[in-house]
């Protein structure tokens, strides 16, 4: 497996792993899949400090990770929000594992002082997969999302950097 910062080339790898999620998992609270043209847009807004890496196994992207804005407002821009999708075919190869890792010491690197997981209570892989790389729970937001005729919950899980 190769780790490596995203380019424009993967975009259309990025979104077919993306727009399963969104269509038949509470992973992502996104109800419609995206387009190729808002994929690059997503991908190009994710320069610099905002990172965007994949994960190849025999050439193809195997999974992403990236590092996105908490929140707007100028106290935030030490903390940033990391979200990881592994294709399906993928699971259970650490794929994960190294792509939260690597955008953990991304993180780091670029002077960030906190990552944030946003988690859909229940989804137990990826609440295990952040305790795993040093995040730890720091509360939960009761009934903030309805997908799939359902109200979901989100864990919030953070690690400090040093």
């Amino acid at each position: 497996m190769e780790l490596r910062l995203a380019r424009p080339a993967d975009a259309e790898a990025i979104r077919a792993i993306y727009n399963h999620e969104v269509e038949h998992t509470t992973h992502t609270f996104d109800l419609e899949p995206r387009t190729l043209d808002q994929q690059r847009a997503w991908l190009a807004e994710r320069t610099g400090a905002f990172a965007v890496l994949v994960a190849e196994i025999d050439g193809r992207v195997a999974g992403f990770a990236s590092l996105s804005p908490y929140r707007d407002r100028p106290a935030y821009r030490t903390t940033v929000e990391d979200s990881v999708y592994v294709d399906r075919t993928c699971r259970s190869r650490g794929v994960g594992r190294a792509l939260l890792s690597g955008v953990v010491e991304a993180a780091a690197n670029r002077g960030f002082h906190s990552v944030i997981g946003r988690i859909v209570g229940g989804h137990e892989a990826s609440i295990a997969l952040h305790h795993a790389c040093g995040f730890r729970v720091v509360g939960t937001e009761r009934e903030v999302g309805r997908k799939f005729g359902r109200w979901l919950d989100v864990v919030i899980m953070q690690r400090l950097l040093p």
